[in-house]
């Protein structure tokens, strides 16, 4: 059954610039120029400049025509033809060559680099195989990986080149394929696990000590207690002390265990940072601005608004024009809205970084990170009368540049915790204080999650063992049993 009902409901919608502008808001300097660019290729109304280059243009424009004007009753004195008759004239006369040897040339150099892949392409060369041996090596080296593993298995390759290259072969040709890769330099390459790229590094030794022999059964039987570093059972195992067994673990720490590397050349683009913020210190004078060296100086277009005077001085208003002054508008609060964007972004930024710097001042003058208050979202929304969304947005992806490095936003938002005293300190202080403790422990007897703890509590801490283990994994530092070192 159908029926009709009336119900009142508050919405909050967001108009399209509103949620442009929360994207505008997100994007750090680097990419901000790129968006201009892309308004700026729709958008012909939107052009760079700053409104006084436009009136100085003006001003010379107004100049010329003047001269136009004051020049008209000579044009009829002058015969042009003169200036076009003379076949006579060298060529190199007619050439133009307004470039200074001190310009600054700004071609963009293209990267070019050979991958490990492509170098033992070339090694093939050299190797003794026929003609179908080489299109399976070659497919088997298609299939390594950046550090120069062969992470799938023969079976389903051999399935591969039957559907897709119509090649008929089977895991023992490939293995002995494989086993010509695995000859190739680097020594390791080719291989499909770690285990495997060790042992072929090993066996390739040009000496073979008692070490090498050693290093070579370890990695063969008792891998597993190795990676675990029990160097205890191993070393029960073979019947050995510990000093007897130290100069083959040692060896076998000095193999690369990513043999791909070695060889690649990096053809990877270097991600520069550039940071959005720049800070100076002044004595004991912060002072804040914000990067615009990616962000160009905007206007409207002076032919775009010419057209827009001459439709209403004009007294014949047609559909055809009307259309096209539609259109002139619309590109024309387009371009007035997306430079209130740019400057609305500028501002908010520079406001809500002002007050992060304010909130964090000690931190700013010294670079100590102990000094670093305990913060989150919503304290700097609180300060200044923003959505915590906001924040969030202007924090993301960007960066600060100071006279001791250039930080992450993100890296000064840290929980807090209490101190004996009931003081409140940043978790930040705690973990630069977890790490100094690990980078001072015995190599031999490092330190474990327990003993931390109570390293922490000493200091006035209160913090749980399990808080520790959890700190200790954001620092991306493993457990007491693998920092363990000979």
């Amino acid at each position: 059954m159908l029926k009709q009902t009336l119900q009142q409901k508050l919405q909050v919608k967001l108009s399209p610039q509103q949620i442009q502008l929360m994207k505008m808001l997100q994007i750090p300097t680097m990419e901000l120029d790129q968006r201009i660019k892309e308004e700026m290729e729709v958008n012909p109304a939107l052009e760079e400049g700053s409104d006084e280059e436009e009136r100085d243009e003006d001003e010379k424009l107004d100049d010329q025509q003047e001269e136009e004007q004051d020049t008209e009753s000579k044009d009829d004195e002058i015969d042009l033809s003169e200036y076009f008759d003379d076949d006579e004239t060298p060529d190199y006369k007619l050439r133009v060559n307004n470039h200074s040897a001190d310009d600054d040339d700004r071609e963009t150099p293209l990267g070019a680099g050979r991958t490990f892949q492509d170098m033992l392409f070339a090694q093939l060369g050299m190797t003794d195989l026929d003609e179908d041996e080489r299109i399976l090596a070659e497919y088997l080296i298609g299939n390594l990986d950046e550090n120069g593993y062969l992470r799938r298995e023969l079976a389903a390759i051999a399935n591969d080149l039957a559907f897709s290259m119509n090649i008929s072969t089977n895991v023992a040709e490939l293995e002995a394929v494989l086993k010509i890769i695995q000859d190739l330099d680097p020594p390791g390459v080719g291989a499909r696990d770690l285990r495997e790229c060790l042992l072929i590094q090993i066996k390739r030794s040009e000496e073979r000590t008692a070490e090498t022999v050693l290093a070579e059964q370890i990695i063969a039987k008792h891998f597993d207690e190795f990676t675990k570093k029990h160097y205890e059972k191993i070393a029960k195992r073979f019947d050995l002390a510990d000093d007897d067994l130290k100069p083959a673990i040692d060896l076998i720490l000095h193999l690369n265990p990513k043999p791909g590397n070695s060889m690649m050349e990096t053809v990877r683009t270097v991600q520069h940072v550039t940071p959005d913020f720049l800070l100076m210190v002044e004595d004991d004078e912060l002072k804040l601005t914000l990067n615009g060296r990616n962000a160009p100086e905007l206007r409207i277009s002076r032919e775009y608004r010419e057209m827009m005077q001459h439709y209403a001085k004009s007294k014949v208003k047609d559909a055809k024009s009307k259309e096209a002054m539609l259109f002139v508008k619309q590109k024309i609060d387009g371009a007035k809205w997306f430079i209130d964007a740019i400057k609305q972004r500028n501002d908010t930024l520079l406001y809500c970084m002002q007050a992060i710097v304010t909130y964090q001042r000690e931190f700013f003058l010294s670079g100590d990170e102990t000094k670093l208050k305990p913060m989150i979202l919503k304290d700097i929304a609180d300060i200044v009368h923003m959505d915590i969304s906001t924040i969030s947005r202007v924090a993301n992806s960007k960066y600060i540049q100071t006279p001791y490095s250039t930080y992450l936003l993100k890296y000064f938002f840290s929980e807090s915790m209490s101190t004996d005293e009931g003081e409140e300190v940043s978790s930040r202080e705690v973990k630069q204080i977890l790490k100094d403790a690990i980078e001072a422990e015995p190599k031999r007897k490092p330190l474990t999650d327990e003993k931390l703890m109570k390293i922490l509590n000493e200091k006035g801490y209160n913090i749980a063992r399990r808080t520790v283990a959890k700190y200790r994994e954001q620092l991306g530092i493993p457990v007491a049993r693998l920092r363990k070192e000979w």
